[in-house]
């Protein structure tokens, strides 16, 4: 077996030394972290995060605490109005049927069933949530939206008149109930004075003729389907639908019927051509030399090579 040579000894002896000199890197062990430690870095992490508007982090900060300990109100309160923030109902409502007490969020609840526009069962939130606290501002004001939706504009324009007068009125929420209470009022007015005054300006033939004109029938153009399989077969007595022509191509530049149309050999060598012996046989065979021919020119006098430096060639 040959000796090792000397670059492995001392990468051998290297390694050795770095192994065991005095300046050798020691493993540690990583200090343990307790619950409470990591619970207090991932609050300060979602607090930095909500601030930052980083809120698909905060919900997976709430997520790592959630896991910690699954019964902080804190956290799920935060997740629950993080869902909120970036429309995402569907999972704020499964986080809210998931919990075992579920009265401790049911005004998000009623708050996420009006956002999904499930109005029937927004409705019935709030009217239990009502019976236990019917002086809740944000409740009425969620009902008052929910009334302005539904086109219940009278029922609305008195919720937010009874908002209006307990309110201080240098605060936003004065101006925000100002401005839906403003909305409500021209609904009500277009529905009891603007709409009918504009029916009894009409002529008593145009009236009429409204009133007892038949509802609209369906349009001819949709066609309801039953099932995909006939949906995928087209009906026997639809006609065919017509092929459409293709437009011709001109080039830009071309006028036609007056551009001369192209050499239909231009795609041929020019010694294949049938005009390639034409010239030829006019000139009397002199000039017009083509690939591969040679050409013998006069002799260059001695000064234009004594001009050049001596790097000119004669042309054989």
């Amino acid at each position: 077996m040959p000796p090792p040579s000397a670059t492995t000894a001392r990468s051998k002896g290297t390694a050795s030394k770095s192994r065991d000199g005095p300046g050798a890197r020691k493993n540690t062990p990583k200090k343990h972290i307790s619950e409470a430690e990591r619970v207090r870095r991932y609050f300060s992490s979602l607090c930095s995060q909500i601030d930052g508007g980083h809120f698909a982090n905060a919900i997976k900060t709430c997520d790592k605490i959630l896991r910690i300990h699954p019964d902080d109100v804190d956290a799920l309160s935060t997740k629950l109005f993080l869902l909120l923030q970036t429309d995402q109902y569907e999972t704020a409502l499964v986080v809210i049927d998931r919990e075992k007490d579920k009265s401790k969020f049911a005004f998000e609840r009623a708050y996420t069933l009006y956002r999904s526009r499930e109005d029937t069962e927004a409705q019935q939130a709030i009217k239990s949530l009502k019976e236990k606290n019917s002086d809740d501002r944000g409740l009425a004001h969620l009902e008052a939206q929910l009334f302005y939706r539904d086109g219940l504009y009278q029922e609305a324009y008195d919720l937010y008149n009874e908002l209006l007068d307990s309110t201080d009125p240098d605060t936003e929420e004065h101006s925000d109930i100002l401005t839906n209470l403003q909305a409500a009022q021209k609904h009500l007015d277009f529905i009891n004075n603007d709409y009918l005054r504009a029916i009894d300006s009409l002529p008593t033939s145009i009236t009429n003729a409204i009133e007892t004109a038949p509802p609209p029938a369906p349009n001819p153009s949709i066609v309801t389907v039953s099932s995909p399989s006939a949906q995928s077969q087209p009906s026997a007595t639809s006609p065919e639908k017509s092929k459409k022509v293709r437009k011709s191509r001109v080039p830009p530049g071309v006028v036609p019927g007056v551009t001369p149309p192209p050499d239909p050999e231009r795609w041929l060598k020019k010694s294949e051509r049938s005009t390639f012996n034409q010239g030829r046989r006019r000139r009397g065979g002199g000039g017009g030399a083509t690939q591969g021919s040679a050409s013998f020119d006069a002799p260059v006098s001695g000064s234009a090579l004594t001009n050049k430096g001596g790097k000119g060639k004669r042309k054989k």
